[in-house]
């Protein structure tokens, strides 16, 4: 369904991205931030997954600058690959990237944006600090809980797994607190990367929870 586009940052540097059009007049637009794992099959096809829903979706690929086209799948020796790459992230390069692909796609109406582990961090991120957005949704972000000070300036809506081995609750209460006007779900038993069929941790009741709250909240605050 998608294609593979270029988008340019605010500091000229050019970065992938996988974008996928609706079908017929589209309700607004959707930013898909990645899991540390790059625009994989996975994000790939919930880029898609927007797109059917009538939205224009992006995911760009904001890994680029420190290893073009970076993409891995699950196994043990891929999820240690993608651990290190995360490692040397420049988080402030990759909130310029996530700005290019709003502005890519501002024009189809109102934009949201969903990420997902790293990239729920990312959504978080990009709702306290980027320009264009009407709503932010974050699936597992790690790293949220010691950045529960800003404030967004969008509705948030944020997804967490009771079992996650990596957000313990302590800092889902944490976040709670701190953001009391979010929308903040736990899965029962859900483990992290609970969202992603392609994963151990798949985890299908908590993933069909999850999936129709976050497109009612787009419905709601994406509207032109």
């Amino acid at each position: 369904m998608g294609q593979d586009v270029t988008l340019t940052a605010s500091d000229g540097f050019k970065l992938g991205a996988y974008r996928a059009d609706p079908k017929g007049t589209p309700k607004g637009a959707v930013v898909v931030i990645q899991e540390i794992f790059g625009v994989n099959h996975h994000i790939r096809a919930v880029t898609d997954r927007f797109a059917d829903e009538g939205y224009v979706a992006i995911a760009p690929a904001i890994f680029d600058r420190m290893s073009p086209n970076f993409q891995t799948g699950y196994t043990p020796d891929e999820i240690a690959a993608a651990r290190k790459m995360v490692g040397g992230a420049d988080f402030a390069a990759m909130l310029r990237d996530t700005q290019a692909a709003i502005d890519a796609v501002k024009s189809a109406g109102g934009v949201g944006i969903v990420g997902f582990c790293l990239g729920g961090s990312m959504a978080f991120l990009a709702a306290t600090q980027l320009n264009g957005l009407k709503a932010a949704v974050g699936y597992y972000g790690g790293r949220i809980a010691q950045d529960a000070d800003k404030k967004p300036q969008v509705p948030l809506m944020l997804h967490f797994g009771e079992k996650d081995a990596g957000i313990p609750l302590t800092d889902v209460e944490t976040i709670r607190k701190k953001q009391p006007q979010a929308e903040i779900f736990v899965y029962e038993g859900a483990q992290h990367g609970f969202h992603c069929d392609e994963r151990a941790s798949y985890d299908k009741k908590s993933a069909d929870l999850a999936w129709p709250r976050t497109l009612d909240f787009f419905a709601k605050h994406l509207r032109a």
